[in-house]
Order: structure tokens, then C-alpha cells, then sequence
């Protein structure tokens, strides 16, 4: 980690803390938080922009078939949060660090007072030595009111916060043009950092993200 951060934002994929079977892989989850808490033992603070609450309410409970596909996210988010945001406590409480829950909506950053109030309670956070766990709040962020993915989510988030870097954690080896499987799809090699938050900032129809630094 560049010694010259004073602030980072950390983004996690579902992927990247899911096995193969869509149930969370909790030894990643605990590598994670181990190399997160060696960052903060540095004096770099850090922001974690985590999604996994679908996953984790699927290892809790069986959903019927019937059920349509908003609810039953709905469901499992609202019951795998729990589950999530515990895990994460348990493996940083290992390291003698708190962590918090703060669920946020895309409306939160469009409304003034909601803004402010947000970035206030991430401040207070962070003066205190607690790592905040950020996701989307599944449970009511349905269709048009949802992000396009978290890597929106934490381009937001570094934004607002003035971040020294925001990294992206993914199961892909960069930034592609188009769907990583397809022979054809590009793979850009190096962006400029106006260009990266555009990407994230925006709603990229065929863009797929990996790690970013």
C-alpha cells in the first residue's frame, strides 16, 4: 500500500466473497478484513463498500420458487444483512477494531440534507476509529431507485470523502469494453483517473469492472 494514503476506499464484489455455489466464502471474507486491518494499523483509514447480503440470506433460508425476483431479493437482503455485516464484525473484533453498518439508497445522494447527514455519520466514523461497512440498501432500492452496481456505489462514496484511491476488488482482471468471456472484448490497460470516475459515475451498459488502483 502506497505510504502516501492517508484515506482509502475498498470496493468487494459479491463474487469475489462467494463460493461457487452462491453462499459466502467466509475464509475470503476473513483474508479480507485481515489485510484491511493491516492497512488501518498503517494510520490509513479505510472505507468498506461490501455487497454479499443476498448471498448471505440465501445460506439462511429457502426461498419458494413462486416467489417473484424483487421480493425474494428483498427478502434475502434483509435477512442476509444481518448475517453479513456480523460476519465482518466477528473477524475485525480479531483485530481489536469496530466496524459499522450504514445502508444508503441512490436517493440519499440525491437529496441535499440526506447527503450531508451521510457524509457527516462516515466522518464521525472515521474520527473514531471504525471502519464503516457501506452497501446498498436492497430492501427498498428496487428497479430505477437501485445503482447500476457497487462500483458506483464506492466511485460515490470516494468522491464525497476527497479518498487518496479507490480500489476495486472483482473476480476480472481489469477494465473491459464488453463482456470478459467474448474473445473480442478489450482490455484497457491504463486510464486516466477523469476517465475512471466518469466510467463509474455514468451507467456503462457493456463495461465490466476489475481491479482498480
Amino acid at each position: 500500500m502506497k505510504s502516501g494514503y492517508k484515506k482509502i476506499v475498498v470496493k468487494v464484489g459479491s463474487n469475489v466473497i462467494t463460493q461457487e455455489n452462491g453462499l459466502p466464502d467466509e475464509n475470503r471474507i476473513q483474508h479480507l478484513v485481515n489485510q484491511l486491518a493491516e492497512i488501518k494499523k498503517r494510520g490509513i483509514e479505510v472505507i468498506l463498500v461490501s455487497s454479499g447480503a443476498v448471498a448471505s440470506g440465501r445460506s439462511l433460508i429457502k426461498v419458494a420458487e413462486k416467489q417473484d425476483a424483487v421480493t425474494t431479493r428483498q427478502l434475502l437482503a434483509a435477512i442476509g444483512q444481518v448475517k453479513l455485516i456480523n460476519t465482518y464484525s466477528n473477524f475485525f473484533a480479531e483485530h481489536a477494531i469496530k466496524c459499522a453498518q450504514v445502508l444508503v439508497t441512490k436517493e440519499d445522494f440525491r437529496d441535499r440534507a440526506h447527503y450531508l447527514n451521510m457524509k457527516n455519520c462516515l466522518q464521525i466514523l472515521l474520527q473514531n476509529e471504525v471502519i464503516p461497512v457501506v452497501n446498498e440498501n436492497d430492501v427498498v432500492s428496487v428497479t430505477e431507485l437501485m445503482f447500476t452496481d457497487n462500483d458506483e456505489l464506492a466511485g460515490l462514496i470516494a468522491s464525497m470523502l476527497n479518498a487518496d484511491a479507490l480500489i476495486i476488488l472483482s473476480n476480472v482482471n481489469g477494465i473491459y469494453n464488453g463482456d470478459p468471456k467474448l474473445k473480442v472484448r478489450r482490455l484497457f490497460r491504463k486510464l486516466m483517473a477523469r476517465l475512471l470516475i466518469w466510467l463509474l459515475l455514468s451507467k456503462p451498459v457493456n463495461l465490466n469492472l476489475g481491479v482498480v488502483v
